[in-house]
């Protein structure tokens, strides 16, 4: 074993999955960009296990790499794009749900001889894709030449308002035509509240479907863990200068190179938020300290997170070790903290609890 690698404890990461998606009425898992660190193969076959009858994926390009493991519904969420071959040639696609969040792009797919199946996105206080509430009413006037099997609501992380929102959203879409609703980062429990507070008198729920990527994926943080192979090591002194950008070290100890490097993503990590001023000056330090050619590796050696040396290589890092603490040997497994969502391993081992 060597490289980059996720040890994943199957059975308990398997008990999660199972726990979401029964406490997530009307689940839909969503599967894309690098599958979460798992792989969108391995995603599609969890979400057969788990018996759902709809996935997500964010591009055309990705369906195939799901479709044999998932025999049913693969929603496309990214807007479909006329300028596009490949989402043309899937709109026509009896097991692809296509979003479309532009008028001009839902008259041209009610244009396709094969009425397509499609999901119309409304335009929530994320601005980023949608119809706007206002001109919902022409959505209705298409009906009868494409399928729309939902109204798509993607909604912000920011916990307040959320439910209002939805709410005002989801009215003003069934009001133009009645279909179910599509929401991401609803919880199951405001869900429930809503689809009831939307029925008319008398009547059941308004059906609701529910994305979940991270929370479901990777909402228990418990069931892995990551390592890095030590490749080498060597003692170095005061002055000396090693990497690429022959820096000189700053005192004794040693250089770890350990696996891991731009092309898994450790370095890239996509930036996290910052919303108070101390969290802001904090990332402008971190910030410094990176164009000085001092950032805090997430390699742990020793017991602590170390230096790189410089930034990370194309599949490798050098990080230093001070001088009184004990290194590693070549062939060591490190741990290393890393966001599943950039970083991509070299191999998944499964691992059972104790």
């Amino acid at each position: 074993m060597s490289g980059l690698t996720l040890h994943l404890d199957v059975d308990r990461w398997r008990r999660h999955l199972r726990a979401e998606a029964g406490s997530t009425p009307g689940l839909v898992p969503v599967i894309k960009g690098n599958g979460y660190g798992f792989g969108l193969r391995r995603l599609a076959e969890e979400s057969a296990l788990l018996g759902v009858d709809t996935i997500a994926v964010g591009l055309p390009s990705e369906v195939d790499q799901v479709r044999d493991a998932f025999g049913k519904t693969v929603v496309i969420l990214n807007p479909w794009d006329a300028h596009l071959p490949l989402a043309v040639e899937l709109a026509e696609d009896p097991q692809v749900l296509t979003t479309v969040s532009r008028l001009q792009d839902l008259a041209a797919l009610a244009d396709l001889e094969t009425r397509p199946r499609v999901l119309v996105e409304v335009l929530t206080s994320m601005r980023r894709h949608g119809i706007a509430p206002t001109d919902l009413d022409r959505v209705a006037l298409l009906a009868d030449r494409v399928r729309i099997e939902g109204w798509s609501l993607h909604l912000p992380l920011r916990q307040q308002g959320r439910s209002a929102e939805a709410e005002s959203l989801a009215r003003a879409a069934l009001a133009a035509l009645p279909a179910p609703l599509w929401f991401s980062h609803l919880p199951p429990g405001e869900a429930a509240v809503l689809a009831s507070d939307l029925a008319a008198p008398g009547a059941p729920p308004v059906p609701l479907r529910l994305r979940s990527g991270t929370q479901l994926w990777l909402g228990d943080p418990g069931s892995r863990h990551t390592t890095a192979t030590v490749l080498d090591v060597h003692e170095v002194s005061r002055g000396m200068r090693v990497g690429y950008r022959q820096r000189p070290c700053l005192s004794d100890g040693y250089v770890v190179v350990v696996a891991g490097g731009t092309s898994h993503g450790v370095g890239l990590e996509a930036p996290t938020s910052a919303s108070s001023l101390r969290q802001r000056a904090v990332a402008l330090t971190s910030g410094g300290l990176e164009a000085a050619g001092r950032a805090l590796s997430p390699y742990t050696i020793a017991g602590r997170k170390r230096w790189f040396l410089e930034p990370p290589h194309m599949q490798s890092s050098q990080v230093f070790l001070p001088g009184n603490a004990t290194p590693p040997s070549l062939g060591d497994e490190v741990p290393v903290e890393v966001r599943l969502t950039t970083v991509t391993v070299d191999q998944i081992v499964p691992t059972h609890a104790p």
